[in-house]
């Protein structure tokens, strides 16, 4: 049996995300990533400057915690029409759900079930997202500082990213003269039906 998780205490800096103590800081940058972008010209020209995406700072907690608490910090830009965003992934338990609290900026979460079915939310600081087991889902900075958010999930979730990497996601963020849009990918696969 293993030991007991012990009590443990972290400090979020709520402007710059960032956690302290960190166990674990990843960052994202374009080359870790090009392909996931819709304008492959726009995002090829931008790989010489090699841009921060995001980062996670994951907070230093025992394994046995049952929970994963971590901030991501999603930096303001577009490449292309496309804003700067998460890789975006399900989990491989697919009962594990995720929750989002929206501590600074302005994006959209965009959650996609193993059906396709799409939904597109608001996060402004304040804002609580609750992501259900079996949704994949992609954070978009669609603001003009970074999105920071604070999330937990389960230890255990696992996480697939590869599934997205090369079906995408079936709705895209894009910049527009009033302002962010949800638009089809054209490019997205569908799911395989059984």
């Amino acid at each position: 049996m293993p030991a007991p998780a012990l009590p443990s205490l972290a400090h979020i800096d709520l402007s710059s995300g960032i956690i302290d103590p960190a166990a674990e800081v990843v960052e994202r940058r374009l080359s870790d990533m090009p392909a996931w972008f819709q304008d492959q010209p726009a995002a090829q020209a931008l790989l010489s400057e090699n841009p921060v995406l995001y980062r996670v700072y994951a907070m230093a907690q025992p394994d046995t915690a049952g929970w994963r608490l971590a901030t991501s910090v999603i930096e303001s830009g577009r490449i292309g029409a496309e804003y700067y965003m998460t890789r975006g992934h399900a989990h491989v338990r697919e009962d594990a759900p995720e929750v989002y609290l929206t501590l600074r900026g302005r994006g959209m979460l965009v959650m996609q079930s193993r059906t396709d079915e799409t939904v597109v939310q608001v996060m402004q600081p304040g804002s609580i997202n609750y992501i259900p087991g079996g949704w994949a889902h992609r954070t978009v900075n669609t603001g003009d500082e970074p999105l920071v958010f604070f999330a937990v999930w389960s230890i255990d979730a696992g996480h697939d990213y590869e599934a997205y990497a090369e079906r995408g996601f079936a709705k895209l963020i894009l910049a527009g003269e009033d302002g962010p849009r949800v638009v089809d990918n054209p490019s997205y696969v569908k799911a395989k039906r059984a």
